[in-house]
């Protein structure tokens, strides 16, 4: 006999979102289903009409782990609109920022997840770990990019300004000086997890990968065409279901797909790990391409070179795609600028491409684990939302309407 558990919202993650799994007599999912429940947002209605330089300030407003991704992808989009070509040296501060915030990130959900696989008798050493972690990644956001939570040195057509000399050898020297403590970090927590004893094969999906770049992004691995979006309606087989869910599906090639670390490591390193494990193991070795990212960026950095390209703001109404690979994977933004005025705007974020394919990865094992492959995904749920629900004053009706710009 089927029953039907609902864990509602889940948690350790940002945002609301339910997981709805229907199970047979032994409690195995035979079928699940992830959905945001976070009400839309309105920003990319906000920024129409607007001037361009407003676009990465309310976009990195999106959510607050998220930032510097919004940040990053709202100014590629608009510079690919406006056919922007940054300096050399801007692109390297962007990706210096961009990699110490995908060590920051990654070490807030390894916190998030530490009581799912650190012992007691490691637990306050493996936070402080991640504390110590953090704070250098931060301390180089805030240095490179003007702030550690929304990086106002971010600009459309490149930077603000470069870094000093002094600020470089600094930088240089604190992340150089992380990295035995983060390889002893991250094989701590690999080790950890791989020992945990999780069921063979859990959270092992049928979706294929989907990445634009190793670590930073590349618009030109993003093809247009084969996107689509759906509304929850034409998607989930629950109407309660699709009457609640607050997010469309994005597909590509009429699928859904798995974006993140683990999508990354197969798509540019030919990683063969499957399931929760490997999103894990692939989400800390990513920490440690990342850090290697800085380092040697910062090597090569020279602080003397310019970081802001000339250009007329106007624009001619040209689609700007801006892709850039958040530590949850890949954000898409997109933009046209016109009369010195975005008259176009659109996200679409990590964990909205993840939401299809995380309800049935916990299909085939206890009901018990589905949280655990949910949290392998590092879900965050409140970036963009594309769908509105509306209801009448007594709440008896409810429907789904997508917001378009």
């Amino acid at each position: 006999m089927s029953e039907k558990i609902v864990i509602s919202p889940t948690s350790r993650q940002e945002g609301h979102a339910e997981l709805v799994m229907e199970v047979d007599d032994e409690g195995i999912v035979t079928k699940g289903r992830y959905f945001s429940i976070t009400p839309v947002r309105g920003l990319e209605r906000i920024v129409t009409g607007k001037a361009p330089e407003f676009a990465p300030v309310m976009t990195q407003r999106i959510c607050g782990v998220c930032p510097i991704p919004h940040t990053l992808a709202s100014v590629e989009a608009i510079d690919d609109s406006l056919d922007i070509e940054i300096p050399r040296a801007a692109r390297q501060l962007r990706e210096i920022t961009l990699a110490a915030h995908h060590i920051n990130s990654h070490a807030i959900h390894q916190f998030l997840v530490a009581p799912d696989f650190v012992p007691e008798d490691l637990f306050a050493t493996a936070v402080n770990m991640v504390g110590d972690i953090r704070k250098v990644a931060q301390n180089v956001v805030d240095v490179v990019a003007g702030e550690g939570i929304h990086p106002s040195d971010v600009r459309i057509g490149g930077m603000a300004s470069n870094i000093s000399e002094l600020a470089r050898k600094r930088l240089y020297g604190r992340t150089k000086a992380l990295i035995p403590k983060l390889t002893e970090f991250v094989d701590l927590f690999i080790g950890l997890v791989e020992d945990k004893g999780l069921p063979e094969g859990l959270g092992v999906n049928s979706q294929k990968t989907l990445a634009t770049d190793v670590l930073y992004g590349d618009r030109t691995k993003f093809d247009l065409d084969r996107f689509t979006e759906t509304v929850p309606e034409a998607w989930y087989d629950d109407p309660e279901i699709a009457k609640r869910a607050c997010s469309t599906i994005p597909l590509y090639d009429g699928r859904n797909v798995e974006v993140g670390p683990r999508a990354r490591f197969v798509e540019f390193q030919g990683f063969k790990g499957e399931g929760v494990v490997a999103q894990h193991v692939a989400r800390a070795l990513e920490q440690k391409s990342a850090l290697s990212k800085v380092v040697d960026t910062l090597a090569e950095l020279d602080t003397s070179a310019p970081v802001m390209a000339d250009f007329e703001i106007n624009g001619t109404g040209k689609l700007g795609v801006g892709a850039i690979e958040a530590p949850r994977g890949m954000d898409i933004h997109m933009a046209k600028v016109e009369n010195s005025k975005i008259q176009y705007y659109n996200c679409l974020v990590p964990t909205t491409w993840n939401i299809p394919t995380m309800g049935p990865a916990t299909e085939g094992f206890h009901h018990e684990f589905g949280p655990h492959v949910i949290r392998a995904y590092d879900p965050c749920l409140s970036c963009a939302t594309h769908v509105i629900v509306v209801d009448d004053e007594d709440r008896s009706v409810i429907k789904n309407e997508m917001v378009r710009i």
